[in-house]
């Protein structure tokens, strides 16, 4: 199915988070999109209409041929998958099977039928606790949980399979993502997540009672942890570019840090949603968590270098305001 000379990309995950944002820009950009999810994490709400939806599983191999058949795949974006770090200490079976064992599944599928483009969402938790203050893609990768290492095997497969067969990648390691879709179109929806500031505008519209500080001993200036957050739209533009990129050069694979190389600490934070939302957030302070770096900031050199990529939301209270508007619209769809 080709439209414009643009080939059919199928989004795995495409009901979730970050998934349905992809969807969005490349709808905008005007590719052909198809979503597989099995809607566990995912909601029918987030994709839009027209864009053909398969409710099942990347592990189900007649399920996706069936899909790379009828849409005339060509690319394939791979969001699907388990993000909850502590979930996945005390679980490691789950994030072995859901984030390696199906992307190999995945990526066979892709191969048996020779889609030749895969774009892997990957995460900055494959550094682990790294001994720079600004992560470089050469930075060495030293996951400290299940999770990271879930991840990490994944791009290892794709690496090895790029070796041997007529595929490329890219691997984009994703900083902490944050905000929404500019127009409300879609936003972080998961019930019970633990995205900071997903967190904190609940607690702000009064969805929670307070807001969990984890540490305030950490060697940053206020003690408290340092993160670098981008903006999902942003990130979800990153991967329309990558797209391009690997089409032009087929031979060619591409790993990739997804971040502004600018940190915010956790009260820094707190105080813009404080600031945005005209409310005064209850803190409570808790010991810190087992693992949690002081600070995680990423160098995008590379992806600006690389694919001009340039952000449009790179403003910590505009990724504040577009999170509060869709959790405004979240209340309303769920009545």
């Amino acid at each position: 199915m080709m439209t414009d000379s643009k080939p059919s990309v199928l989004v795995t995950g495409g009901a979730g988070y970050i998934g349905s944002h992809a969807v969005l820009a490349l709808r905008d950009a005007g590719w052909p999109v198809a979503v597989i999810d099995n809607l566990t994490t995912g909601f029918r709400f987030a994709i839009p209409e027209g864009v053909p939806l398969y409710e099942g599983d990347i592990e189900d191999g007649a399920l996706l041929a069936r899909i790379f058949a009828e849409q005339g795949t060509a690319a394939i974006m791979h969001f699907a998958g388990s993000i909850v770090v502590p979930e996945s200490v005390a679980d490691p079976l789950k994030y072995y099977h859901n984030n390696t064992a199906k992307s190999r599944a995945l990526i066979e599928a892709a191969v048996t039928a020779g889609v030749p483009h895969f774009i892997f969402s990957s995460t900055a938790a494959t550094y682990g606790i790294p001994d720079v203050a600004a992560v470089s893609e050469d930075t060495p990768q030293r996951p400290i949980n299940p999770y990271g290492w879930s991840k990490l095997m994944t791009e290892q497969m794709l690496a090895d399979v790029a070796a041997a067969h007529p595929l490329n990648y890219g691997v984009l390691r994703y900083f902490n993502v944050a905000g929404a879709d500019p127009q409300a179109r879609s936003g972080q929806s998961t019930a019970g997540a633990t995205h900071l500031i997903k967190v904190a505008i609940e607690a702000a519209l009064g969805k929670r009672e307070s807001v969990s500080v984890f540490g305030t001993d950490y060697v940053t200036p206020d003690g408290t942890g340092v993160r670098d957050y981008i903006h999902v739209s942003d990130l979800a533009a990153a991967h329309v570019l990558t797209l391009e990129a690997l089409i032009a050069e087929p031979r060619r694979s591409l790993t990739m840090n997804c971040g502004y190389g600018r940190g915010f600490s956790v009260t820094e934070v707190l105080d813009a949603v404080d600031r945005v939302t005209n409310r005064k957030l209850d803190r409570r302070l808790e010991p810190r968590r087992a693992g949690d770096p002081d600070s995680l900031i990423s160098n995008p050199a590379r992806l600006k270098q690389t694919l001009g990529w340039e952000p449009n939301n790179a403003d910590l209270d505009t990724i504040i305001a577009h999170a509060l508007a869709w959790e405004r619209k979240l209340t309303v769809l769920r009545g």
